[in-house]
């Protein structure tokens, strides 16, 4: 069920889009066809209008925030009209309708933010230590070289219950450090990867089949532009160069229990005693 609602809301948002199109760019064919009276102008505005709300429902389809899909279905809408009354010059009015599409783009900046610049759907609700993660749009991932040298590098990532996910491909430096260490830390960054909050420590694992599938899907659905679309044209693209995409499945580290202290060299190694009567 859940399959047609998503088919049908796709079918019925690019019909409204292209119905707009229509209105916009051949206001007399649209005309004659719905029987409407010659007004060129009042086609414009229906084309205008009729692009939003398309555009407003393709937008729900990958986008997790009502709030952000419907200000971005109304900038859409906006932007339209406005570009209806620079076409129709002689109306005026286009600095005053201008001004709502310029409202709106603040509200959908400042929203975004807010969503962390984020605008897909998390995953499962995470487990107590994945949390502070769980909503991050990067995070520095740092792997060691073989001398013990930590190389930090800013990934996307996509939390699902007691795992995170992350993803690269086959000749990248970090999956040859993983693959050599799977030893791992990962830390909330910036999107250039300087760290903004506490490293989390945990154990990378190359995931195939099932699990594979699994990990894209929860990285497509976070981001849906960003690694629905554009990572895996880029790695499709660049394959002979970069190899296959890989996923890894990072498990935390078990907490060091409290008051333990590591022995000191020569400590803690059983001691042979020989006794002589």
């Amino acid at each position: 069920m859940r399959n047609l609602v998503r088919a049908l809301t796709a079918l019925l948002g690019l019909i409204t889009v292209a119905v707009g199109v229509w209105a916009l760019t051949a206001p007399r064919s649209f005309s004659e066809f719905v029987g409407f009276p010659p007004h060129e102008h009042f086609v414009h505005d229906i084309g205008a209008f009729q692009f939003g709300i398309g555009a407003t429902l393709l937008l729900a389809l990958i986008w997790a925030d009502p709030l952000l899909v419907a200000l971005a279905g109304f900038l859409v809408g906006a932007v339209a009209h406005t570009v209806s009354h620079l076409m129709d010059d002689s109306l005026g009015q286009s600095v005053q309708v201008a001004l709502f599409a310029v409202l709106a783009t603040v509200a959908l900046v400042a929203r975004w933010r807010e969503r962390r610049f984020l605008v897909g759907r998390l995953g499962p609700a995470p487990a107590p230590g994945w949390a502070a993660l769980h909503g991050q749009k990067t995070v520095a991932l740092t792997s060691r070289r073989r001398d013990g040298t930590p190389v930090a590098t800013p990934v996307s990532i996509a939390v699902a219950g007691d795992v995170a996910y992350v993803r690269s491909f086959e000749r990248a430096w970090k999956t040859v450090r993983i693959r050599n260490d799977p030893h791992v830390t990962v830390a909330p960054s910036t999107a250039r990867g300087v760290p903004v909050g506490p490293a989390v420590p945990a154990v990378a694992r190359r995931l195939t089949g099932p699990e594979y599938a699994a990990a894209r899907r929860a990285l497509a659905a976070k981001y849906p532009l960003l690694h629905g679309v554009l990572v895996p044209l880029f790695h499709r693209v660049g394959r002979r160069r970069t190899g296959r995409t890989v996923h890894f499945a990072l498990t935390r580290e078990p907490e060091p229990t409290p008051g333990a202290a590591e022995p000191a060299e020569g400590q803690g190694r059983p001691v042979r005693l020989t006794v002589t009567g």
